[in-house]
């Protein structure tokens, strides 16, 4: 008989709105942390050992919070609101301050990403304040870098995914766009490298695991795609699996690339084995959509968490997986 599928491990309630986004600080943290953004435009700071919020902020203006991201340590923060503004957070001895901000000039829904370049310095992807653009702007000194722009009409940004390929050569990029292509850019040389007409309606999400050179997109579609770069930095379909309900929200890779998670409209997670997409589990707890879904960075694999944000106003904390 097959096992059935676990309960959440615990359950953080208290966002008071529905939960956007996700974000752990966990490999190198005294206490383990998840940090929440809301509907609402606070952010929460879970203890995830005690299973409560130790802080809330609250610098959004009441705008929906899109996108949390730490540099290197649990003491920085990174917040996106939909108030077109990025903050900086100083999070240090105890403090709930916000450092810095900077206008995004974008009101939508596309969430920014981040690319470790040197000790103490970034490069941050984010939606432009035209159309298609994507800015490319350096931290902490909040230069541009560059703009891309594609030639052909394929509609607004709505995911991005900075990384660095292992030969030394330039940052690249990927962008999933409202017309259903995936791109991927060369932020040297300014220009796109590939595109692949994955979709018929927006890509919704899209994770990469640069080891393997292979990535996940999901839509408002039923069909989970997979793609990888050849030699010649194109990208090509590989696999695909397709689920019951459409709307993904959001795909995450863990970093171990075993699992893959997928949050879904239909108020479930489904986790896939990374190699073939294979469908291992379908959890159902959330009464609602789900937003979005993280795993923990914990050092080591058997404390690795699962994290899922819904429109439900609560995060399930789910251990699976999670022997070598």
């Amino acid at each position: 008989m097959a096992v059935p599928p676990p309960d959440p491990l615990f359950v953080l309630r208290g966002s008071g709105t529905p939960v956007n986004t996700l974000h752990f600080s966990c490999r190198d943290a005294v206490t383990p942390l998840l940090f929440s953004g809301s509907a609402k435009g606070t952010i929460h700071i879970w203890n995830l050992t005690t299973h409560r919020a130790e802080r809330t902020l609250d610098g959004h203006g009441g705008a929906s919070v899109l996108w949390l991201s730490t540099l290197r340590s649990a003491d920085a923060l990174i917040s996106q609101g939909r108030d077109m503004r990025l903050c900086t957070w100083d999070l240090s001895e105890g403090r709930s301050v916000m450092a810095d901000s900077l206008e995004t000039g974008n009101v939508g829904f596309c969430q920014g990403s981040l690319l470790d370049r040197e000790t103490g310095h970034w490069l941050l992807a984010l939606p432009g304040e035209e159309l298609a653009e994507v800015r490319i702007i350096e931290l902490p000194s909040k230069m541009p870098v560059c703009s891309l722009k594609p030639e052909a009409k394929l509609g607004m940004p709505m995911c991005l995914k900075l990384w660095q390929p292992d030969s030394g050569c330039s940052p690249q990029l990927l962008v999933g766009y409202e017309d259903g292509t995936i791109a991927l850019w060369d932020l040297s040389q300014r220009k796109q490298l590939s595109h692949l007409a994955a979709y018929s309606q927006p890509v919704m999400c899209l994770d990469f695991d640069q080891g393997k050179l292979r990535g996940v997109s999901g839509s408002s579609e039923t069909v989970i795609k997979s793609w990888s770069l050849d030699g010649q930095q194109r990208l090509q379909l590989q696999d695909s699996v397709e689920v019951v309900n459409p709307g993904i929200s959001q795909l995450c890779i863990r970093e171990d690339r075993k699992i893959l998670a997928s949050a879904g409209w239909d108020h479930r997670i489904r986790v896939f084995g990374w190699k073939k997409l294979k469908p291992l589990a379908v959890l159902q707890y959330h009464m609602d959509s789900v937003h979005c879904v993280s795993f923990s960075d914990h050092r080591e694999p058997s404390q690795r968490l699962m994290a899922a944000g819904s429109k439900d106003r609560r995060i399930s904390v789910w251990s699976i997986y999670t022997s070598n």
